[in-house]
């Protein structure tokens, strides 16, 4: 009985955090394709999301960058974003997450659990990568 009645404590602690924070991401996964990282998620509550904002940093650095902002397409959605900026001289280990806006700015941002990705780079895209980074 106790046992259940601290399941059910859990459960509707954790559900009353999701409703709080007003989104519920059921998965986020970054992987390595075709030369460039593409990033995936699924949601299934969206309540008073104002956006997602991908995040990314190096695997040696200590800061996330945002690297890109999309709009919320409403509960139970799929989405994909492909960072075609992630150009290395040798084949790099980035980190990204999602930082979730809410439409209350007095809400504090939620974040995803960061995702490692070792990002395969071809010779032509990195040579592109070494010369963009001269002109930064």
């Amino acid at each position: 009985m106790l046992k259940k009645i601290c399941l059910s404590l859990i459960v509707t602690f954790t559900a009353s955090m999701l409703l709080f924070a007003g989104v519920y991401i059921e998965k986020f996964i970054a992987k390595s394709e075709s030369g460039n990282v593409t990033i995936e998620w699924t949601t299934r509550e969206e309540g008073t999301v104002l956006r997602f904002e991908i995040e990314r940093r190096s695997g040696n650095s200590e800061s996330f960058m945002a690297i890109a902002s999309v709009d919320p397409k409403g509960n139970n959605s799929e989405y994909q974003y492909i960072d075609r900026s992630a150009y290395k001289s040798a084949d790099a280990v980035y980190v990204y997450r999602l930082k979730v806006v809410d439409k209350n700015p007095s809400v504090t941002p939620v974040y995803t659990n960061a995702v490692t990705v070792t990002h395969k780079v071809s010779s032509v895209k990195s040579t592109w990568g070494s010369i963009k980074s001269m002109f930064r």
